[in-house]
């Protein structure tokens, strides 16, 4: 078997999130053993059972080599996993994030998931308004900058209850980013997310793909709870 060259980011790590549903014929093992070799070639593998119709489960899989994240992918199909929906994302730090702190910077690019404590789950992809009132990108930096800040200070006011993890996919993925929440509560998400759209920024200009609801458990946990 060859072995590709790595493909990795210049900055940051490559990230996944794979919604799917179960097959008759799941072989847990199978998928618990694709879980154990990813952590072991050094991958962070966050498990969810997901509510609603959606889907059914989701691993968001984060790591340095894209090839390695295709393997996983490979291996939980080959498991009796039906991938039903995915996102593909880049970790990153936003042109309005600059100035911040070193450590802060480096928890955005190589983030350690998942958070202790943390076991409600969001995902949504989202995107920045084109339209011909509201078109984000034709706003002056300074303009997008202080938007963004104002955005920014809204989330903070849900520290500790709220870990927020947005991804870059833009010309990866069918939306601009990946904004995945990890939550004490249920309600937290819902609060932060309803507070957040008030924000001029997201007022005028977010577009909001799907939401994915879970909870964020082992794997064992995650499969008692999806598969009969």
């Amino acid at each position: 078997m060859t072995t590709p060259e790595p493909l990795t980011p210049a900055r940051g790590v490559n990230v996944v999130h794979l919604f799917c549903r179960p097959f008759a014929d799941v072989d847990r093992e199978a998928v618990s053993t694709a879980v154990s070799s990813a952590l072991a070639d050094g991958l962070q593998v966050v498990s969810a059972a997901i509510i609603g119709a959606k889907a059914d489960l989701c691993f968001m899989v984060l790591g340095d080599n894209l090839w390695d994240l295709r393997k996983f992918q490979t291996r939980i199909q080959a498991a009796g996993l039906d991938v039903v929906e995915s996102y593909v994302s880049v970790t990153e730090v936003s042109e309005y994030a600059m100035g911040m702190p070193e450590k802060m910077l480096h928890d955005r690019l190589f983030p350690v998931l998942p958070p202790e404590g943390l076991r409600a789950f969001c995902f949504y992809p989202m995107s920045k308004r084109r339209g011909e009132q509201n078109n984000w990108y034709a706003l002056p930096y300074e303009d997008r900058e202080k938007l963004m800040r104002q955005h920014g200070a809204s989330g903070r006011e849900f520290k500790g209850r709220i870990l927020q993890v947005v991804t870059g996919s833009t010309g990866l993925d069918d939306w601009e980013w990946g904004v995945t929440l990890f939550g004490a509560h249920v309600d937290d998400i819902k609060e932060c997310v309803y507070t957040m759209r008030f924000d001029e920024a997201s007022t005028l200009y977010g577009e909001f793909g799907a939401f994915y609801t879970g909870l964020v458990g082992s794997v064992d946990e995650v499969l008692d709870s999806t598969v009969a």
